[in-house]
């Protein structure tokens, strides 16, 4: 049996020491590298094809969300288990989006991290016991919540299907930052999704593009 190759991607020395010591000591698991940095660990899995990257969300430059989308475009095959102190749903979301297999917290005991390892080796998906109620509450509200938040399809035709979601919430009062953390996208992604919005309605303000979306029905 092939042994897992399993590559370390985190800045913090002490956690990939601890990491390296808690794998060097299982049969069948070689570590064939450690990266400290997000654009480290993109050059090291395409250099050492590891099985497993063992990645951190929060690096240096390049983001562990960031990275991660890079190596599996480059290595699809390559699974990656995220490891963080953060368990809030937009970094869950935003890794899951990215192409993670796995979320696991870096307070997770030794056995349920070697267990996520081999798992996500084996190409399942895990997620720690706090991020896995996350993802089924998330998955619940919005199979119940579906109806009630469905936008009009044929309101403002012009703009596309994200546009219109953002348009809807932008007309109940949402702020910005609230419409990144409901969508689980980044801030400036929305600012970006904003502008078109306002460009493609040719509204000047936020009042006015309120205004236009509740005559048609949304908000």
């Amino acid at each position: 049996m092939e042994p897992l190759r399993v590559l370390i991607a985190d800045d913090h020395p002490l956690f990939r020491s601890g990491m390296r010591a808690l794998l060097d000591a299982v049969p069948n698991i070689v570590v064939v590298g450690e990266a400290t940095s997000g654009e480290e660990a993109v050059e090291l899995a395409a250099r050492l094809q590891p099985d497993v990257v063992v990645m951190d969300l929060q690096m240096p430059g390049v983001s562990g969300v960031e990275a991660t989308r890079r190596i599996l475009e480059a290595g699809p095959s390559v699974g990656i288990l995220m490891v963080t102190m953060f368990e809030d749903d937009y970094s869950v979301f935003a890794a899951m989006r990215a192409g993670a297999k796995g979320y696991v917290l870096k307070d997770t005991a030794e056995e349920d991290m070697l267990h996520a390892i081999r798992a996500v080796g084996r190409g399942e998906a895990i997620f720690s016991p706090a991020v896995a109620r996350r993802v089924r509450d998330f998955f619940k509200g919005v199979r119940s919540g579906a109806d009630a938040q469905a936008v009009p399809a044929r309101a403002f035709p012009e703009l596309t299907a994200r546009e219109r979601e953002v348009l809807d919430l932008i007309a109940q009062g949402l702020s910005n930052p609230e419409i990144a953390t409901r969508l689980y996208l980044s801030p400036k992604t929305v600012r970006n999704h904003v502008s078109n919005i306002f460009a493609k309605l040719q509204v000047a303000d936020r009042a006015r593009a309120i205004v236009r979306a509740r005559e048609a029905g949304l908000g």
